[in-house]
């Protein structure tokens, strides 16, 4: 009898849906105002996203970094230690629109595109952008 529940309950697991694993982020995408691409890609032990091409300004004038205010966009890591949390991604989000870096999270809807949002307050103000994966 303990043979058959045995037997019983593991032809049941088998049925059950395998936890989803985070997927892979790495790729180009573009922001949701369509003025940034990042290109998203492993760098040590976590994942980080660099801006290869910027619509208009292209200095970080937003830097409180007085050194920094005169540096292209281009090549400067926008997202970094992305690392995979239990529902997607955790890591850093630089907004060069306002100088500031934010704690974000990073989720992805069938490979096409990425959900971003960065955090305040410990989560208590959140803001998303849904960004395409243009490649």
């Amino acid at each position: 009898m303990n043979k058959t529940i045995l037997a019983a309950f593991g032809l049941l697991l088998l049925t059950l849906p395998a936890q989803a694993q985070p997927a892979d982020p790495s790729g180009t995408y573009l922001s949701e105002t369509g003025e940034t691409r990042v290109r998203i890609a492993r760098c040590g032990g976590a994942y980080c996203g660099t801006i290869i091409s910027v619509q208009g300004e292209a200095k970080d004038v937003n830097n409180p970094d007085a050194k920094l205010k005169g540096r292209n966009l281009v090549g400067v890591q926008m997202l970094s230690n992305i690392q995979p949390a239990p529902d997607g991604f955790t890591g850093q989000l630089y907004n060069y629109k306002d100088g500031k870096t934010y704690n974000g999270k990073m989720s992805f809807a069938g490979g096409k595109s990425m959900q971003l949002s960065g955090c305040v307050l410990g989560g208590l103000i959140c803001r998303s952008q849904t960004w395409a994966k243009v490649n």
